[in-house]
């Protein structure tokens, strides 16, 4: 994994709300999950979809850039 991938602000929504267990899949942005699949940050599990190790990651490394977007 780059260190220097940006998402898009519809994959850190769409990954911001899977890290709660229930969350509802008709909710998400269908493109933006498809593309956190193919990135490898989410997992398809079923019907559900789940954060692997390097989507909590991205998480936790963006987190602070997401602050950084916010105070602008």
């Amino acid at each position: 994994m780059s260190e220097e991938l940006e998402l898009r602000p519809d994959q850190w929504d769409a990954l911001k709300a899977l890290r709660a267990p229930a969350a509802n899949p008709s909710r998400l942005n269908r493109f933006a999950v498809d593309s956190l699949v193919t990135l490898g940050f989410v997992a398809v599990r079923g019907e559900a979809y789940a954060l692997t190790p390097a989507g909590r990651k991205m998480l936790i490394r963006g987190s602070s850039q997401l602050l950084l977007d916010i105070a602008a």
